[in-house]
């Protein structure tokens, strides 16, 4: 069994204690979830087991063929090599194998005839027998397919932001290292996709680190939680519910113990004043013992809690209304005829396939982009706080205090009062000492807390979230949801994270292209679940027809087709070639239009068209072929 081992691993960040003295064991077939708040040294952790960041102290173990795969936040690919390039970079030979018979394939598609390349195809045939590579060829397909990616000759630089952070999780799947280590995995990836994560991982022979902001997937995928605090590492077994049930009662005993600890502390602190005389040698080591526990009464006080009391603007009756909307982007529909209503207190949360305009219509609201035709009407109280995937403003060449300080000197809260900027950063878990930091010094999470903070400390009374779970802790998410379960106000999110929509949405907007909108009343989990059901329904319906349709079969005595029956005959064979080479030319078109969303949608209808056409025509073969006479 392979194992790694970390033992005594020490990092700091200036004055800060990332890891103090760290040890841990990773076994294989572990599936561990590390949590911790944001900036404190998850992801430098994650670098340290990659080998990309070493620790000041401390050392790693592991035997010397041990292959570690990494997932970053940061993706760094040559912007010039092809997709099929880059997704199959790794150096074991079945990689490699993979490698060249999929580039052979493809110049094959493109010249059939070509002597070199048809060499090529065979010596790349050869090499994936010799390598008995097949299985990772149909695993690696798998994975490309169920990612979304269909654009294997593409330039990385052709790429947007997600679909390269997709290409990376590709390819580190498909390298099936006996380690992987994945920072946010489900960044950018819509329901159906990260679903199939689940069940591969859960499958996967190897061991799992991951960080991730989506408490279902961990729940899932993970039998061992590891929680980073304060350069700590407490580990617990079980998946993430087990974690929240264990660290509960951790977090009771540890009261219970600052209870007992502050009542001794009382009465040395009523000795000490008591002013004994006799105070000599005897006395000094109860002297000694005071003094240990006014350090650890003012430590145990100094727990992280951070809280969101911010007030918020008057909101009207009338807050939004869409009517008979429509808009087109790059040839790609996004609104056709769409009408919404928005009430106070709304609860809507949007979901649906990537890339079918999620995002732009929370710019249309906020008049980044304007309508095609139709109208979008605000109330007059209605003040958005809009919080965009990008960070928008936000200067990290400033100062974190004077970059709240722009926006308010003061911050109202819920019960009318007032307190500053540096309060408020302090409760949003950045201590005082940190006030001065510029900020792009801070961790990616800790730029997500900050602009989270100057969102609110502007008192929306609407608000628009744009993907708010990515790259934040969950312990920030924990406290969010709280706040938005009270906020007086309207809340719009796009969002994938189906543990926040459950918690904070009560409505739904499934986008799924083409501007097709669907309603759903109910949580994110009740929808997925009717889909579920919804599935189930139409596989039992398909089954009871091909049983009542054998059945007819059996029924049916006879010796000899009929006249139209050996008509069709003669043709038959000819029809199911044609078909097979029409679904290769289409699927070879979706390689060349994978750019274009919409038009890789009316593709693959034609595929799933001509599929089903294909099964037809072969059971029909088979039926006729009983009866033919040699």
């Amino acid at each position: 069994m392979k194992m790694l081992r970390a033992d005594n691993l020490k990092k700091s960040y200036g004055i800060k204690d990332l890891l103090n003295d760290v040890s841990f064991l990773i076994r294989e077939g572990d599936r561990i979830g590390l949590i911790g708040i944001n900036g404190t040294g998850k992801s430098t952790l994650m670098n340290i087991l990659a080998g990309i960041d070493s620790a000041e102290k401390g050392e790693l173990d592991f035997p010397h063929d041990y292959q570690i795969g990494y997932l970053s936040q940061t993706i760094n690919f040559d912007e010039n090599l092809t997709v099929l390039d880059t997704v199959f970079q790794g150096n074991t030979p079945i990689i490699k194998a993979v490698r060249e018979y999929e580039l052979a394939l493809a110049n094959l598609s493109i010249d059939g005839a070509d002597e070199t390349f048809q060499k090529k195809y065979q010596q790349a045939e050869e090499l994936m027998n010799q390598e008995d590579a097949w299985l990772a060829d149909t695993n690696a397909k798998t994975i490309l397919s169920k990612l979304g990616i269909l654009f294997l000759d593409k330039k990385v630089k052709e790429l947007s932001g997600g679909q390269k952070k997709r290409l990376g999780l590709a390819q580190v799947l498909i390298q099936a290292p006996d380690l992987l280590l994945l920072d946010e995995p489900t960044n950018h990836l819509d329901y159906k996709s990260i679903r199939w994560l689940e069940n591969y991982l859960k499958d996967y022979k190897g061991s799992l680190v991951v960080t991730t902001h989506d408490r279902y997937f961990l729940d899932r995928v993970t039998n061992r939680i590891m929680e980073l605090s304060k350069g700590n590492l407490h580990e617990y077994q079980g998946n993430y519910e087990a974690y929240l049930m264990m660290r509960a009662e951790r977090e009771e005993e540890e009261a219970r113990q600052s209870h007992k600890q502050k009542q001794l502390f009382k009465q040395e602190l009523a000795w000490m004043r008591a002013g004994v005389k006799a105070r000599g040698t005897k006395q000094q080591a109860r002297i000694s013992r005071f003094n240990d526990l006014k350090e650890s009464v003012s430590t145990s006080d100094n727990t992280d809690n951070l809280d969101i009391s911010i007030n918020t603007k008057r909101l009207g009756k009338k807050v939004l209304e869409i009517k008979e909307a429509n808009f087109d982007i790059a040839d790609k529909t996004i609104l056709k005829d769409f009408n919404l209503l928005i009430q106070s207190n709304e609860r809507l949360g949007i979901t649906g396939e990537n890339g079918a305009g999620k995002s732009t219509l929370l710019n249309l609201i906020t008049g980044k982009f304007q309508l095609d035709s139709g109208t979008i009407d605000l109330g007059e109280t209605v003040r958005i706080g809009y919080y965009t995937q990008e960070n928008e403003g936000l200067d990290e060449s400033k100062r974190m205090i004077q970059y709240l300080q722009e926006q308010a000197e003061q911050v109202e809260q819920k019960d009318g009062t007032s307190i500053s900027t540096t309060e408020m950063l302090e409760r949003f878990l950045f201590p005082r000492e940190t006030h001065g930091t510029v900020i792009e010094k801070l961790s990616g999470g800790e730029k997500r807390r900050l602009y989270l903070l100057k969102i609110l400390i502007q008192q929306p009374n609407v608000l628009l979230l744009d993907e708010p779970t990515n790259d934040l802790d969950i312990e920030t998410l924990t406290i969010l949801e709280d706040y938005l379960n009270q906020f007086q106000g309207a809340v719009i999110t796009v969002s994938h994270d189906r543990y926040f929509l459950d918690k904070t949405m009560d409505k739904l907007l499934v986008f799924k292209g083409e501007g097709i909108i669907e309603t759903y009343f109910g949580t994110m989990s009740s929808y997925l679940d009717s889909l579920e059901l919804s599935k189930e329904v139409l596989l039992s319906d398909k089954k009871v027809k091909k049983e009542n349709t054998d059945s007819d079969k059996i029924k049916v005595e006879k010796q000899k087709l009929t006249y139209m029956e050996q008509k069709e005959w003669e043709t038959i064979e000819d029809d199911i070639e044609q078909l097979e080479t029409l679904i290769e030319k289409l699927q070879s078109d979706m390689f060349n239009h994978a750019s274009d969303a919409l038009k890789l949608q009316d593709i693959q209808k034609e595929v799933t068209l001509s599929e089903s056409q294909l099964e037809e025509k072969m059971e029909r073969w088979e039926y006729l072929s009983q009866f033919v006479n040699e």
